[in-house]
C-alpha cells in the first residue's frame, strides 16, 4: 500500500516562504501523478499544484508565479516550494498520488486515490 507523509508546514508571516515535502513509501513516485491540495476551514479541497509522470505541471491561478512543485524520484519525494506567502494560503496542505497518467485533471481531488495526513500552513498578515 502507498503511504504519503507530508512535512514542512509552519506558521510564517506574509511574504515568507516554506518548502513542503511529501515522502512516498510502498510505491515509486516515478510511476504516479502527484499533487498538492489544500483545505481551509469552511472551504472545499482545492488543487494547488500537480506533476505527472512526464513532468507536466499544473497550478491553480492563485499560486502561479509563487509556488513550484518538484519531484525527486531518487528520494521518492515531491516538494512544494511556496514563496511570497499570503494569508489566504493558510490551510491544511495534503499530498496526493495516483497511478493514472493525469493531465488536465491533475488538480482534481476525485482523481487521486492515495492521500497523506496533511501539514498545516499558517500565514499571518
Amino acid at each position: 500500500q502507498v503511504r504519503l507523509v507530508e512535512s514542512g508546514g509552519d506558521s510564517v508571516q506574509s511574504g515568507g516562504s516554506l518548502r513542503l515535502s511529501c515522502k512516498m513509501s510502498g510505491g515509486s513516485t516515478s510511476d504516479y501523478s502527484m499533487a498538492w491540495f489544500r483545505q481551509a476551514p469552511g472551504k472545499g479541497r482545492e488543487g494547488v499544484a500537480g506533476i505527472n509522470e512526464n513532468g507536466i505541471t499544473m497550478y491553480t491561478d492563485s499560486v502561479k508565479g509563487r509556488f513550484a512543485i518538484s519531484l525527486d524520484n531518487a528520494k521518492n519525494t515531491v516538494f512544494l516550494q511556496m514563496n511570497s506567502l499570503k494569508p489566504e494560503d493558510t490551510a491544511m496542505y495534503y499530498c496526493a498520488a495516483d497511478l493514472r497518467f493525469l493531465t488536465s485533471s491533475l488538480l482534481h481531488p476525485d482523481k487521486y486515490n492515495d492521500w497523506g495526513q496533511g501539514t498545516q500552513v499558517t500565514v499571518s498578515s
